[in-house]
């Protein structure tokens, strides 16, 4: 079984707990914002806690589900594993992502995302993937960003 490590890491004028808080109501927020990527964003199983069982549904039909590995508010990190779902394109067993938001000096922050994509069996690594799923973590992290800054009265 192959598996590939990869990483986008982006410089941000919003402060680390900013950046948090606003990713932390990302199920709400990414529908409304990025509706060409998620159309729904559901809790099947717990609270939307660690141990919670996500469902996604996306904008081309396919759909995915992630358990909730990692909340850590002191630290500013988000960790959750996609492990079943269509959007895997039956060659990748588990994808798991862990986010980081981490203070700069200057008040703004630096948010990193890794992902390590572990493909089934013989299926090999395919440079397309990780290249989709780079530009959706940066597009995604924009918009995000953009949405905390246009609502300052809740991040």
């Amino acid at each position: 079984m192959d598996a590939v490590y990869a990483e986008v890491e982006i410089t941000s004028s919003l402060s680390a707990p900013k950046l948090f808080k606003v990713y932390t109501d990302f199920d709400i927020i990414a529908p409304k914002i990025n509706p060409e990527s998620y159309k729904t964003i559901n809790v099947i199983k717990g609270d939307g806690g660690v141990g919670s069982i996500k469902s996604m549904t996306y904008n081309d039909g396919t759909s995915s589900k992630h358990t909730v590995d990692d909340i850590d508010t002191s630290n500013f990190i988000l960790s959750w594993t996609f492990f079943e779902g269509d959007a895997l394109m039956g060659i990748i067993n588990t994808t798991t992502y862990h986010m980081k938001f981490i203070p700069s000096p200057n008040g703004g922050s630096v948010f990193k995302q890794t992902f390590l994509i572990r493909y089934k069996g013989d299926a090999k690594q395919m440079d397309d993937v990780i290249k989709i799923i780079k530009e959706s973590i940066t597009n995604t992290f924009k918009k995000m960003e953009s949405y905390a800054i246009a609502h300052p009265e809740v991040y």
